[in-house]
């Protein structure tokens, strides 16, 4: 080994074996060597004798380099040197595989190298100064295996790197492409197909994995070659017994499926392309291969039987634009007889094949369906076609049988299982519901075979019924009223089948779940047969539904039931009682200690709104009403009112996990039971009803007094408050003082922000009923507003989007949505007031900074409106006192200026942004009223210094004047788009020095 391949070495080194000074050494030796004019013929002839890998891999690397950048700059003599070098490497060398340094002795990575090289030389020299390269590779195949094996690196690289359109080009590599395919046409590719044929034949036996690569070879260049080359009587044949044989290697038989399949996918003229593929009879031949133990190989078949599948639908669709051709007619027959050879093992692939297998399918199945949709009728082998891809989709949804317990549990392994599957349920139910939409009674009738299988039978497995109950829940996702009405429908029967017969394997979890989410959505047809209400009742309420052992059973029941109890409201009144019975376990377990952990909570709530749509209707007698009502509120309230009586919490601001998990189980039963109730009853027709909640509301509230730290639990306190407001109505106003009062202290921006919430909704629902608490609430909430909001803005660039940072962002807004919730109460009053008023420039500051810059331009609309509203408020004539002093001038001076018409002059006002333009259209609104209120001062100002400050030319600024003092709001509008668009040229970059 020579100094130069010891540098070579060294510098390749990944062992560390080799000082990192020394390393660093190799390599700049190894650069500087490249950079020599002469290195080339180094590189060749060191390539040519050595006997190491690395070596070889090195000089390879470096002819890669002057090959792509100085290569074209070279002598005709020097560059002809190099080609022949190379394919002398190539062809000329010893092949013998044992010797060291031969070509048969190197390793893949220089060989896929050294067709590297010889690629990207015939990209740009073939064929002008390059013409026999294909020709001298063709005369030496007949050296061995070896040189065949090059001959197919070579032809696949030019593919990849050259030829392939998978791949993106520029337009002169689209260009070299073009002008090596027309080369090879007219050259050797007649030569090359002919060797491709004979190599395959005489390695097949000796050497499959050879032959593998020549087939691969082939199916790469199908796609531009002339199809008569390869579908023939030569080659057709050939690979038809590679693809049938039991006997071949599976990736042989593979491969000879992905050269039938590019033949059957070449793009062609329609009418050579069905005869092709009648000639061809791929359908009758793979229809021999019953059954395949390699998934790769079955893969490639499926991949080949569903492209053939689609090319003979693809044919079809374009036949029918001569649809009364009597050649065409011929045609069709044709596509028929052929998709009814190849459906069989397409259906036979597709269900017995894993995931992957089967997904090819999907797109040439939903092609069908939808063909038959545009026009072909659903009869004879059509039907029978769809009949075998429904038992297809039955077969493919079903869970694994081993699986039975994990899935019951479930374990991790169940919950892998289940996630999965219905991840892979996703296509196939997509599936299912076009073919019930082109083929309803087909699909239909399918469904309730399916169905009375599976329930005729005890024994049925737990994933046969699972799958019959979950094809039912799909048909019913568009039920209409006729098919609830029609008796002697396929769907009223299989529902009466479902709600008849016991369900085998019930008690298994995904069994149960599926039953239950099925009854609920066909909750119509036993609304319109009373008689199944029992039978309905017994397994949401029994150990099939909310007494399951299975959390998750008996949690998503508990929802269900509610919306099951929704529906049959008024018809459930005699089932009160029992219900109430059957439920008491239930209830119990939600809001006892230690209940966390069993099942979602917020679904298991669900049960109370069961209960409380069951006794909030007014059909039930008041005073059996009122003992419902305190038979579940009661024992609720003393359950809070010991935890906040207790000694042992006192101090504890914060309160023991365990205790606030009790608690906020609590606060959300009552919420989700109070849903049952109208304000109208409780308030009005039965106030007895309505103390209860009341006396609840006051214990409720206590929470804030005992445990004011705790932030889960002042959330939960603000959403029940918001449920009270709904359900109480005005009863709540002698509460809303001291729990006010709670809400506000040491709060921080999430808290303040989920109170002015609260503060909205109460404004919104009672206006001006709210004038003195909110005069006594605002100064606080703004004084907490400015102090928390930062005073220089929102920090910008990295790391700024913090958790903190989007808090003060959402109070920000929140405060905004508040102002305009007032404004628009006719509220307005309340900013005004001995209390407030001292705050009145800072507000007004805050919200014309955001009218004019804010991100959102949502929020810059509400900030426009409480301008609009507080001029049409506070804003009188001339001759009048001011309401509110400055305030004029402050809207004239500032707000016209800067928010309605410097900010709308920048370039970042997107008018054809459609949430925009509707700010644009509150901005017109507001200088229309500021002109109604203002009068000769507002339009005094835009003529004598506003429009002359932003270039406005007089001409232009006299019609705007004009347009604001007679002009509605739409024309004003349509006057101001081309307006602001004229002048915005005129600023030339003075309005960023404002």
């Amino acid at each position: 080994m020579d100094d130069f391949e010891k540098a070579i070495f060294f510098s390749f080194d990944q062992t560390g074996a080799v000082d990192a000074q020394l390393k660093a050494q190799a390599r700049a030796y190894c650069e500087q060597a490249k950079q020599s004019p002469t290195i080339w013929q180094a590189c060749l002839e060191k390539f040519r004798v050595s006997q190491y890998a690395e070596v070889q891999f090195w000089c390879l690397q470096a002819l890669e380099e002057i090959t792509r950048q100085r290569y074209r700059s070279l002598d005709p003599q020097e560059r002809q040197f190099i080609r022949s070098s190379l394919l002398a490497a190539m062809c000329n060398y010893d092949v013998d595989e044992q010797k060291p340094g031969s070509l048969g002795s190197r390793t893949t990575f220089v060989k896929n190298k050294l067709a590297q090289i010889i690629v990207i030389l015939i990209s740009i020299d073939y064929p002008s100064e390059w013409p026999s390269v294909f020709l001298e590779m063709l005369n030496h195949l007949s050296k061995g295996a070896v040189v065949v094996d090059m001959f197919c690196r070579v032809l696949n690289t030019l593919d990849e790197e050259v030829i392939s359109l998978d791949f993106l080009r520029t337009s002169e590599e689209i260009a070299a492409a073009t002008r090596i395919k027309d080369a090879m046409r007219q050259q050797c590719i007649t030569q090359i197909v002919g060797a491709w044929y004979n190599l395959a034949v005489m390695y097949r036996v000796q050497m499959p994995y050879l032959t593998c690569s020549i087939l691969e070879t082939m199916h790469r260049y199908v796609a531009w070659i002339d199809i008569g080359l390869v579908a023939n009587d030569s080659i057709v044949p050939l690979l038809f017994e590679l693809l049938v044989s039991q006997t071949e290697l599976s990736v042989l038989r593979g491969a000879a499926a992905d050269c039938l399949l590019a033949i059957v996918s070449k793009r062609m003229e329609t009418t050579s392309k069905l005869a092709l593929l009648q000639k061809l009879h791929i359908g009758q031949a793979c229809s021999r291969i019953t059954e395949t133990q390699e998934p790769e190989f079955a893969l490639k078949l499926t991949a080949l039987l569903t492209g053939l599948a689609t090319e003979i639908l693809e044919c079809s669709k374009k036949m029918d634009f001569h649809p009364n051709s009597s050649q065409t007619t011929a045609a069709t027959n044709a596509v028929t007889l052929m998709l009814d050879e190849v459906l069989p093992s397409v259906f036979y692939f597709m269900q017995h094949g894993d995931e992957d297998m089967s997904s090819t399918t999907f797109q040439f199945l939903s092609n069908y369906v939808a063909r038959m949709k545009s026009g072909l009728e659903c009869n004879g082998k059509q039907a029978a076609h769809v009949a075998q891809i429904l038992e297809v989709i039955r077969n493919r949804m079903l869970y694994d049988p081993s699986s039975k317990d994990s899935l019951d549990g479930p374990d991790k392994e169940g919950q892998e299982e289940e996630e999965k599957l219905l991840e892979f349920r996703k296509d196939l139910f997509g599936l299912f519901r076009s073919i019930h939409r082109v083929a309803p009674d087909i699909t239909r009738s399918f469904v309730r075979s399916t169905l009375l299988t599976a329930l005729g039978n005890s024994e049925t497995s737990f994933e046969n019924v699972e799958a019959a109950i979950a094809l039912l829940h799909l048909l019913g996702e568009r039920v209409l009223e006729y098919d609830m009405l029609d008796e002697k429908g396929l769907l009223v029967e299989m529902v009466r089948t479902l709600l008849s017969n016991t369900v085998p394997c019930h008690s298994h979890r995904v069994v149960s779940l599926s039953y239950l989410e099925t009854i609920t959505r066909f909750v119509r047809y036993v609304q319109l047969h009373p008689e199944y209400i029992p039978s309905v009742l017994a397994a949401f309420l029994d150990c099939r539904g909310l007494r399951h052992p299975n959390p998750s059973v008996s949690s998503r029941a508990s929802y269900l039931f509610m919306r099951l109890v929704k529906v049959l409201r008024a018809q459930l009144v005699p089932y009160v009682e029992d219900i109430l019975q059957g439920l008491e376990s239930t209830l119990s377990a939600i809001t006892s200690k230690g209940s966390d952990g069993k099942g979602d909570a917020d679904d298991r709530c669900y049960a109370y709104e069961a209960a409380g749509l069951l006794i909030g209707m007014e059909d039930i007698v008041e005073e059996q009403q009122l003992k419902y009502v305190t038979a579940l509120l009661v024992p609720l309230c003393a359950q809070v009112d010991a935890i906040l009586s207790c000694e042992a919490y006192r101090g504890d601001l914060v309160g023991p996990p365990g205790v606030v998990i009790n608690l906020q189980q609590v606060i959300l039963a009552i919420s989700h039971m109070s849903k049952g109730f109208g304000e109208q009853l409780i308030t009005n027709s039965r106030p007895s009803i309505g103390n209860l909640f009341k006396q609840t509301l006051d214990v409720i509230l206590r929470i804030l007094v005992i445990f004011p730290k705790n932030k889960v639990l002042r959330s939960r306190v603000i959403s029940f408050l918001h449920r009270m407001v709904d359900v109480l109505g005005s009863a709540v106003f002698p509460v809303l003082p001291v729990a006010i009062q709670q809400l506000l202290n040491d709060c921080e921006p999430k808290d303040l922000a989920d109170f002015i919430l609260l503060i909205n909704q109460l404004v919104n629902k009672f206006k001006l009923g709210m004038s003195n608490i909110l005069q006594e609430v605002f100064p606080a909430v703004v004084g907490r507003v400015l102090t928390l909001l930062p005073k220089d803005g929102f920090p910008e660039g990295s790391g700024t989007n913090t958790e903190e940072v989007r808090e003060l962002q959402e109070l920000h807004r929140c405060f905004f949505t508040f102002l305009h919730v007032v404004t628009s109460n006719d509220l307005s009053l309340v900013l005004i007031t001995p209390q407030s008023r001292h705050w009145l420039q800072d507000i007004s500051q805050l919200i014309l900074e955001a009218a004019c810059h804010h991100k959102d331009v949502l929020v810059r609309k509400i900030c426009v409106q409480i301008f609009t509203k507080l001029i049409s408020d506070w804003c009188a004539g001339s001759t009048v006192e001011e309401k509110v002093p400055g305030f004029r001038r402050f809207v004239i001076e500032r707000f016209a200026s800067e928010c309605c018409v410097y900010s709308v002059l920048q370039t970042s006002f997107d008018l054809r942004d459609a949430n925009t333009f509707s700010l644009f259209g509150e901005i017109v609104t507001a200088q229309k009223t500021l002109y109604e209120k203002c009068g000769e001062e507002f339009w005094m100002h835009l003529a004598t210094k506003l429009l002359p400050a932003v270039h406005c030319p007089p001409n232009l600024a006299e019609q705007y004047c004009l347009h604001i003092q007679t002009s509605g709001p739409k024309d004003l509008k349509a006057f101001y788009k081309p307006f602001i668009e004229k002048l915005r040229p005129q600023q030339n970059g003075s309005l960023a020095n404002r």
